[in-house]
């Protein structure tokens, strides 16, 4: 084993018959193939070696060796200082013909990829006999098989981290453990069974065996996908509950650069790109908490004021705040305040007649409204963003959209559009009697769903009141 202090790595790569070509060393970056990055490159002799070396320090991982033709490629287990060679006896015999010198741990990584290789193939033959399960008791005899399988895998990861605790492969072992439920009925504290006792386990243990301190794991295939498979979908879909895991999460990274890095930039990108209604007030947490207090240390000023800007800008209409006021005008001229309108609940409607979208959406939206808005106390305030004002009422005249309040702002004053954050077409707005934004960027498929959410919520909160007041 090589016990050389200094920092970097040489690594000799041997592959008769390739010559006169590139290699490259890449690395993982939290994601898995295709997603590696080239970090450094070397050109094979006449005899097909190529030696990549460096004196930098390495953060060590998962890396890949990556031939020129960019689709021939092997993993090699790398720390810092590390120097060993790898050889093969021809191109096509990578990656199950690799030979390391200098590297009992490669040596091992090899062993653990023969063994992944026989367990595949035990578990697809499995499968095969599965399908041709003549009777339940061959079903339970296979699965019986199955599991004995599975625990081999499970015992040799196991007995690898007991043997070579500090080592990466040791680490990514125990970061793609995952918690056992405990067999049996669970109960709570009144007696009565607990139905979720799966869940909450397998969430509150999901990562315990997850090393926070070894920044290696960042240089691997698997942090990405274990934070969707935890925030995506074993976390409740709500701004408290992301802000939440967000702030475990990176408090458990704070001391490794590269897993806060990835952590911090993860939580931000998932929740500003979620599909999820209000998520935005877990964007504006996490920037204004985490990027504007000079944790996003990766980022030029200019890049970091960019996601400064777009929390200033969305912050005023995430959902709980109070709709910010604007004040346009009708058809006739007159003014409307959205404070002035009285009503249970206010649909804010951003449209533009020459919006391909709004044609559609526009009439569906109001046939919802008179079946079902408009019975409840819902008042529209639709706002034309854009188009020709003739166009406009000719629009509002053939759809027989009279029960609206139509407005625009030919003046340009109200500022509605950075209010809002207006840039496209259709946008709705779900608004309580006290203007309080209930619901965002909806349409017609989901409004009434939305508002029978808001007004069971309305309803749990009088009740709670209701019991604190007694």
């Amino acid at each position: 084993m090589n016990t050389m202090a200094r920092d970097g790595y040489h690594i000799q790569v041997k592959i008769p018959g390739v010559k006169d070509s590139m290699v490259y060393l890449a690395h993982y970056y939290g994601l898995p193939l295709p997603k590696i990055y080239k970090s450094d490159s070397a050109r094979f002799d006449k005899n097909g070696v190529a030696v990549i070396k460096s004196d930098k320090e390495l953060l060590g991982g998962i890396y890949v060796i990556l031939l020129s033709d960019m689709s021939t490629l092997f993993e090699v287990l790398l720390n810092n200082g590390d120097e060993f060679n790898v050889s093969v006896k021809s191109k096509s015999d990578i990656p199950v013909g690799l030979t390391f010198k200098n590297s009992p741990e490669n040596d091992r990584f090899m062993e653990y990829q023969k063994f992944l290789r026989d367990y595949g193939e035990k578990y697809e033959a499995l499968k095969k006999s599965a399908e041709t399960a003549k009777n339940h008791a061959d079903t339970m005899a296979i699965d019986k098989k199955m599991k004995a399988l599975s625990k081999t895998l499970q015992d040799y990861r196991h007995d690898y981290t007991q043997q070579y605790p500090r080592t990466i492969l040791a680490s990514v072992f125990n970061a793609l453990d995952e918690p056992v439920v405990p067999e049996g009925k669970h109960y709570l504290p009144d007696g009565k069974e607990d139905s979720t006792f799966a869940y909450h386990y397998f969430k509150d243990h999901y990562w315990d065996k997850f090393d926070f301190t070894d920044d290696r794991l960042i240089n691997t295939p698997l942090y990405d996908g274990k934070l969707d498979q935890y925030i995506n979908k074993m976390v409740v879909p709500i701004p408290d509950s992301i802000e939440k895991e967000a702030d475990m999460l990176l408090a458990k990274t704070r001391g490794s650069k590269e897993l806060f890095h990835y952590t911090l930039w993860y939580l931000e990108y998932n929740a500003e790109h979620s599909k999820i209604m209000g998520m935005d007030a877990a964007v504006v947490y996490l920037i204004e908490k985490y990027y504007m207090k000079g944790d996003a240390y990766w980022l030029h000023d200019t890049d970091l004021q960019k996601y400064i800007k777009y929390a200033s800008k969305i912050a005023p209409n995430v959902i709980g705040n109070k709709a910010p006021e604007i004040k346009l005008v009708d058809i006739n001229n007159v003014e409307h305040r959205l404070s002035d309108i009285k009503a249970k609940y206010t649909l804010l409607v951003f449209w533009s007649p020459e919006c391909g979208h709004c044609q559609h959406e526009i009439p569906v939206l109001d046939s919802v409204y008179k079946a079902v808005l408009k019975p409840k106390g819902v008042k529209v305030m639709a706002i034309k963003t854009e188009g020709d004002e003739k166009k406009w009422k000719e629009f509002i005249e053939k759809n027989d959209l009279k029960d609206w309040i139509h407005v625009y702002d030919p003046a340009n004053k109200s500022d509605y559009r950075a209010k809002y954050d207006i840039y496209s077409t259709p946008v709705l707005y779900l608004l309580d009697e006290n203007k309080i934004i209930r619901g965002k960027r909806i349409d017609h498929t989901n409004i009434a769903n939305v508002l029978e959410m808001v007004e069971k919520k309305e309803k749990a909160d009088k009740e709670k009141q209701k019991k604190k007041t007694y």
